[in-house]
Parts: structure tokens; sequence; C-alpha cells
């Protein structure tokens, strides 16, 4: 204890986000919790959309969906995200993504955690969105596995990060329309025959860092409903809203 009190006076615990000083590892300063916008209210159930006053998934009767869940069905039967992909969320998972911040992974992943909560099941089995092979290779980690294996361990379930796998290096996403991003995806998912027996009769939790379209997402759900999983449901960090 001697110990950690000296080291916490040498390297106090510093804002994730931008490295100012905080009371503990794990959170955000004042500036950057502000700029942190969390899903804790209203939302839709499945895509995990902050939603206007008024109804959402925490209203157990009536499951509001947001317009683009009404124009296209999901291929799973709920998702919640942990923040919003702006500000301080979006600045979060980026160093996460792209940073090599792997240090955030924990406590981000329990972010998650929290968000995922209501999707938990008996016997469930959680996953993540598999990374193209080239990403992999350049990044050394796959960020979903990285926040699927805090999740797992918070609720006791069996992780299987490995069970997709991509077909080919699909394009970037960015940039495309909606129903670019979806067929961009189309075939892009499978499962290596091996992990077909875990996933058969099996509930699913998909865990990714960023919704934006949800195509990925889709692609994997299709592939995991394909092998005989289900129900499917989905966990992410930060949902990409559109700005209002």
């Amino acid at each position: 204890m001697l110990m950690k009190g000296a080291l916490r006076l040498i390297y106090p615990p510093q804002c994730m986000a931008c490295a100012a000083t905080v009371d503990e590892d794990g959170g955000l300063c004042p500036a950057c919790w502000r700029d942190a916008e969390f899903i804790s209210g209203a939302s839709c159930s499945q895509c995990g959309a902050p939603l206007p006053h008024g109804g959402g998934a925490d209203d157990e009767d009536a499951p509001f969906a947001c317009d683009d869940c009404l124009a296209r069905a999901r291929p799973w039967i709920g998702a919640r995200a942990a923040v919003v992909y702006r500000g301080t969320g979006r600045k979060l998972a980026m160093m996460l993504k792209h940073g090599d911040r792997i240090d955030l992974a924990p406590h981000l992943g329990d972010w998650v955690a929290r968000a995922a909560e209501p999707l938990v099941r008996p016997e469930m089995i959680v996953t993540a969105v598999p990374v193209p092979l080239r990403r992999l290779m350049r990044r050394k980690y796959n960020q979903a596995s990285l926040l699927s294996a805090r999740v797992a361990r918070a609720y006791g379930l069996a992780h299987y990060p490995d069970l997709l796998r991509r077909t080919r290096n699909s394009p970037p996403q960015e940039q495309r329309s909606l129903e670019a991003r979806f067929e961009n995806q189309e075939g892009a998912i499978a499962m290596p025959a091996r992990h077909a027996a875990l996933v058969r009769g099996r509930p699913v939790l998909l865990v990714d860092d960023v919704m934006a379209s949800g195509a990925t997402l889709a692609a994997c759900a299709d592939c995991l409903a394909g092998h005989g999983a289900g129900p499917i449901s989905v966990a992410v960090l930060a949902r990409a809203v559109k700005d209002t």
C-alpha cells in the first residue's frame, strides 16, 4: 500500500482522454466528462442510439426504434451502446482503435459491459467483430476483442473472440452511402466449420467498438444466425448518430 501510494504521488492518475490529473485510474477530467455523451436514458432498442424524451428501450412495454431501424430491420434482437460517437466518446474510440492505447481497453470495456447488462442471458457466448487480416497485422490487436473480453469477464460468460473471420479485406466504409456500406460487407464474414458446434442454439452477444450504419455488425449477425446461433444481441462502445 505504501509503495502504491508513493507511485501515485510520482505518477498520479490521468484522464483517459487528455492526460489531465484525475482522482482515479480510468477516470475523466471535468472537461472531458462534460464532452462525453453517455447513453443512459431512452435509446433505440435495435441500435442503442439515444432517442428524444418520451420513450425508448428502457420502457419495458414500449421498445422504441429510431428512424434508421424502422427503415431497415436489424438481424439481432437488441442492442446497446455506452456513448455517442462524438466528443470524448469519439476521441477515446479513436485512441483505442488507431492510437495503440490498449491500456484504455479495460476501462472502456467496463463501459460496454454496463451498457450490455439488459442483453445478458444465461449460457450466452460473447464474441467480437473481426478485423481484416491486413489491418490486424498492422495494428497487432483487435480492439473489439479487447472490449468483448472485458464484457465476458464482467458476467462470467464464455468468450470466443475468434468465432468469425473476414473472407476478404473490404475497402473502408467511410465516405460510402448507406446502401454501399451494406453491399461492401456482403459475403465478407465467415465462420470456420470447427466453430459451428459452439454457437448452435446458443445466445450470442456480438461486441464492436463503433456502430455507424450497422452494416458490418449485420454481416456478422447474419453469419452467426446462418450457423444456428441465436438469439443474437449487440453491444458497442460508441454509436454514431446524425447531427441535430
